[in-house]
């Protein structure tokens, strides 16, 4: 029997209550709403026998809940998509630190916690994302775009499109920025990208990449993987707009291209510990980790994990270099970026 269960704006499907209890049994709170990863939940099962009820929202939501269930939740995973996120949540106390071989062999340093008093580590990332600049090609080059700072130059006044300044995705990068040039300069290249906006912040990625093809922006910012997704398609109105747009992965010449980290953990009150330790090491297998790159379009984390991903490889030729400032830099300065963002007027 199954059947839907809204909590605190949240919906989660349960094969049966009784289930929450079993040994046999993973409770996950999820941010990830690809539908590709349901072949992972179901190729999980399948190998282990354990049976895997989901609970499906936005990192705050989930970060909303475990908070207002304390003890009582039934989580024993969580996956978030944010760097900054992770970051929050494990400063909160919402993580269980763990250790586990398989994951620290797996996962490089800068894409997990550091290590906790206990020797575990409360978080681990699982897959990347690019925030990539998008462009005109009847318009600029790709010299015109190849630094986060240029978009801040006069010369794209009323030309750029980007989401929201509060989205995630852009506190992140935002917050990079400023550990990277410093509150000041931050601020006032944040005013630049303000000044240069075509419109004011509205839709997805995905509309800002539309966007300049179009016509409507001549350069935007986007993750990666809403690029690639574009790129696959076969429906031939986004390739008509891969085709107008250039890529460029900003910063290869200084600190590389800003990655947010979609990664997991198991929950502080975990009932299925082993289970969950055991999904998580799932995640970071060659198998799981090819999933992420062919299924949604994201780079894996796992050390030396190849993939065959034609639209990640036609963007970059096959390689990019990332930045590597912590990720624990990246939270702590998101209350900082929001008040900058206020300051000029960034909506």
């Amino acid at each position: 029997m199954t059947f839907k269960k809204t909590f605190l704006g949240l919906t989660c499907t349960l094969l049966a209550m009784t289930t929450w209890a079993q040994d046999k049994t993973l409770n996950i709170y999820s941010a990830r709403h690809y539908p590709t990863d349901e072949v992972m939940y179901s190729d999980f099962t399948k190998a282990t026998g354990i049976k895997i009820n989901r609970v499906d929202a936005d990192d705050a939501g989930i970060l909303a809940r475990l908070k207002a269930e304390g003890a009582a939740s039934p989580a024993d995973v969580i996956l978030l998509v944010d760097a900054a996120r992770l970051w929050r949540a494990e400063v909160d106390g919402l993580f269980l630190p763990i250790k586990s071989s398989k994951l620290e062999e797996a996962i490089p340093a800068n894409l997990r916690a550091k290590a906790a008093d206990n020797g575990g580590t409360a978080w681990f990332g699982l897959s990347t994302r690019a925030r990539v600049i998008v462009y005109d090609k009847l318009k600029y080059s790709k010299t015109d775009v190849d630094s986060y700072e240029k978009l801040a130059d006069a010369k794209f006044k009323g030309s750029l499109c980007i989401r929201s300044g509060s989205h995630p995705y852009n506190l992140s990068l935002f917050g990079a920025m400023t550990e990277h040039l410093g509150p000041a300069k931050t601020e006032v290249w944040l005013k630049g990208l303000v000044d240069n906006m075509a419109r004011s912040p509205k839709g997805g990625d995905t509309d800002q990449i539309k966007g300049v093809a179009s016509g409507e922006c001549g350069v935007a910012v986007t993750n990666s993987y809403y690029l690639a997704r574009m790129m696959r398609s076969s429906n031939p109105a986004d390739k008509a707009v891969t085709e107008k747009i250039g890529v460029v992965f900003p910063n290869q010449s200084s600190w590389g291209t800003h990655v947010n980290v979609a990664g997991g953990a198991v929950a502080r009150h975990a009932k299925n510990t082993d289970n969950a330790v055991k999904f998580l090491e799932y995640l970071a297998s060659p198998a799981a980790q090819n999933h992420f790159a062919n299924g949604n379009n994201e780079w894996p984390a796992a050390k030396g994990v190849s993939f065959d991903n034609p639209a990640l490889k036609a963007m970059t030729g096959g390689s990019f270099k990332s930045e590597l400032i912590p990720i624990s830099a990246v939270g702590m300065n998101q209350i900082k970026v929001q008040q900058m963002l206020d300051r000029v007027g960034f909506k």
